[in-house]
């Protein structure tokens, strides 16, 4: 592992509106965008910050790339990180594997799947903070079998009611669940997944407290991206919906 000198984002203030935006995505501890379609730390850390307390114990059932689970152990709260590719497993281990003064939150991890989170007992999370694959907009693997990044969007939202029943069952009362989600675009119109999956949420119980809108800073508007724009007429996407939701 490099060599760590800075622990903590620079000047760092609460979010106070709705509208998220972060040019420099975050550098601090063993943060960086290596992971493909990573979120900034950024964005867990205004959760963790906001909507839990130290000695909490949070919840990321799509690890993937480890963000909040550093987040996490830097902020002083336990935290559950689930992923079903060993791959991100891996990475995670040796995103947390450090030591620092004051960072004394523990992280477990397990190979689980998203939809059903047998080894974590009903009500018994303080906050879910989590990023999930966007249908096949990114495959994180070639042939798992429950890697929900392979799926198509219909398949994908039909999974979610299952990842939303469990975020509800282990969810303590009162608590809240922060997932961020993106749309994408078929045959030159949208498909806001976003909303589908606030509305999965909202069936299965959950209240939604807050929509955020997050600004993307990765969109290509040159070369090949801004020529098609033009050519076939078509915004680029650059934002994503993050949704607070309560139990």
């Amino acid at each position: 592992m490099k060599k760590i000198t800075k622990w903590e984002p620079e000047n760092f203030e609460l979010e106070m509106t709705t509208v998220w935006s972060f040019p420099m995505r975050g550098d601090w501890a063993t943060h960086d965008a290596k992971w493909r379609g990573n979120w900034s730390p950024y964005i867990p850390r205004n959760i963790l910050l906001r909507y839990s307390k130290e000695g909490d114990c949070v919840l990321d059932q799509f690890a993937g790339g480890g963000t909040t689970l550093v987040e996490a152990k830097l902020l002083r709260r336990n935290i559950i990180g689930v992923d079903v590719n060993d791959v991100a497993l891996n990475h995670c281990r040796e995103k947390v594997a450090f030591e620092h003064y004051g960072a004394t939150g523990e992280v477990f991890l397990y190979k689980g799947d998203a939809r059903n989170l047998h080894f974590i007992p009903s009500e018994s999370i303080d906050l879910i903070c989590t990023h999930p694959p966007y249908a096949n907009i990114i495959s994180y693997s070639d042939c798992l079998e429950d890697d929900l990044s392979r799926l198509t969007v219909p398949k994908f939202l039909e999974e979610m009611n299952n990842v939303a029943a469990e975020c509800y069952r282990v969810l303590k009362n009162d608590k809240f669940c922060a997932i961020l989600m993106g749309d994408t675009r078929q045959k030159g119109h949208i498909i806001p997944m976003s909303f589908s999956v606030m509305k999965i949420f909202e069936a299965a119980g959950f209240k939604l407290k807050e929509l955020i809108i997050k600004e993307q800073h990765n969109c290509h508007t040159t070369g090949y991206w801004k020529t098609n724009s033009i050519k076939y007429n078509f915004l680029l996407i650059a934002h994503e919906y993050l949704f607070v939701f309560r139990k």
